[in-house]
């Protein structure tokens, strides 16, 4: 075992040696010399401890200093390289995982205490604290500091491309996914214990819970940001930005003076960073829920605090911004979620009266099919297509359809917790088509100048095909 150590040790220094020790981190040369010394670094890292079938976990020091090239990068192959390299040892050598017992078959949560962490979350330590040689630790990220992250990719996102084409952009956005991996190997372990056993402790202590709990952030204000991000960089994809068009012309003429190469990785890296928010955002839902669920149980807290759901704060941006809508329906593609939110996003312009409650579930909760038969009814028709205008109508009735088909052919339906009723429903999916094909025929006499649109139709035939097959 000393032995063991004595070669982690020398491996250590060997590796750690090929960087120039002089130099900060945060402060890289950008000689060609500095940036092959850092990509043979990362390569010996990658070689010694993810290569080998058994290879052995990077020390702390190791790891710190592969997320501080990434932090600091100038140059895309190393941004690119540090980045992967980071994943990598994320999936090889997770810090929380799920161990099954050989004897009795238990499953119990395993958490690597000593592991090396990004973010620094207890209160009393700041990101800025200084190590060991009295250097600033730059790469450690608190809660305000992944906030200003954010934020700093928010204002961008609404910047042209020529502007957009910066190192420090593209670092910063693989930055923010890298870091939101970290939260969800963190947190998908641990939901999955909890699931099983209800031990509201498992969560309290997931990184995800504590970050949210920070005082350092203004919580509301850090989802409103995810919000728009979203939503921002997602009208690159469907062409809406009128001064920053991302067609392959645009991205020729907005490189001619930068490196192409950043021109060509932009488009992808703004298209996963989307992915990585709306993986955030739908962990955060995950985990209200499971905090609901824990109140009910009482096994919360003074210490849990009050947080609003996100689902509310959500719903209030889509109803008080509604040119948002659009966009956020069309970049957020979680099946579950997604129906969740248009079901509850209705129930603001329906009278409850009109629905079926479930006397064995929440006052709120409401199934989709009880939505949909409020569209039965001409005067209550008009009366929501007055409130909401039928082109959003119509926008909403599509979404939560064809979330609704995405979820039932992934045969989620089945295997659906009972507490989310709202959103799943006992009725077929035969019964829901022809609903919805009835709420749209609705629409149409209510307004007979209506125009269904491209998706309203895609919900439409699909509903049609649904019912002849069926």
């Amino acid at each position: 075992m000393e032995k063991r150590k004595i070669n982690r040790g020398c491996m250590e220094a060997n590796i750690l040696a090929i960087l120039d020790s002089s130099i900060e981190f945060h402060n890289h040369r950008d000689s060609q010399e500095a940036k092959d010394d850092r990509i043979d670094f990362l390569e010996a890292v990658r070689t010694a401890c993810i290569v080998p079938e058994h290879g052995t976990p990077p020390t702390k020091k190791m790891i710190e200093a592969v997320f501080q090239i990434l932090k600091a990068g100038k140059s895309l192959e190393l941004i690119m390289s540090s980045y992967g390299l980071l994943n990598e040892i994320e999936n090889r050598f997770p810090r929380v995982y799920i161990s099954e017992s050989s004897g009795n078959g238990s499953r119990e949560l395993v958490v690597v205490k000593e592991a090396w962490l990004p973010f620094v979350l207890s209160l009393d330590v700041m990101s800025s604290e200084k190590d060991s040689k009295g250097r600033k630790s730059c790469g450690l990220f608190n809660p305000n500091g992944f906030h200003e992250l954010l934020l700093g990719i928010a204002e961008m996102s609404y910047k042209t491309i020529s502007q957009r084409l910066d190192y420090k952009f593209l670092g910063n956005m693989l930055l923010f996914q890298y870091l939101v991996n970290v939260l969800e190997g963190d947190f998908v372990p641990r939901i999955n214990m909890y699931k099983e056993s209800l031990n509201w402790n498992i969560l309290r202590e997931c990184l995800l819970n504590m970050l949210l709990a920070s005082r350092r952030i203004t919580y509301k204000v850090l989802m409103k940001d995810c919000l728009y991000t979203i939503c921002s960089l997602s009208q690159d994809h469907a062409g809406n930005h009128n001064e920053s068009d991302c067609s392959e012309t645009s991205i020729e003429k907005s490189s001619e003076n930068h490196n192409t190469d950043v021109a060509i990785a932009l488009l992808e890296v703004q298209r996963t960073t989307c992915m990585a928010m709306q993986k955030f955002l739908i962990m955060i839902m995950e985990l209200d829920e499971s905090k609901q669920q824990a109140e009910v149980l009482g096994q919360l807290n003074r210490a849990d605090g009050l947080r609003t759901r996100l689902v509310e704060i959500i719903l209030d941006e889509l109803t008080y911004h509604r040119k948002v809508l659009p966009s956020f329906l069309q970049v957020f593609n979680d099946p579950k979620w997604k129906l969740e939110i248009i079901v509850q996003y209705l129930l603001k312009y329906i009278k409850p009266s009109v629905h079926t409650r479930r006397s064995n579930g929440p006052s709120e909760d409401f199934p989709f099919h009880g939505i949909l038969k409020s569209f039965s009814d001409s005067s209550s028709t008009r009366n929501i297509i007055k409130k909401l205008n039928v082109e959003v109508v119509q926008l909403l009735l599509a979404h939560a359809f064809l979330a609704y088909t995405s979820m039932a052919s992934q045969q989620h339906l089945s295997t659906m917790p009972d507490h989310n009723e709202a959103v799943t429903d006992s009725l077929s999916l035969m019964e829901i088509s022809k609903n919805v094909t009835a709420a749209f025929n609705s629409l149409r006499k209510a307004d007979e100048k209506i125009e269904i649109s491209s998706l309203g139709k895609e919900a439409l035939f699909t509903a049609g095909m649904i019912i002849s097959t069926s």
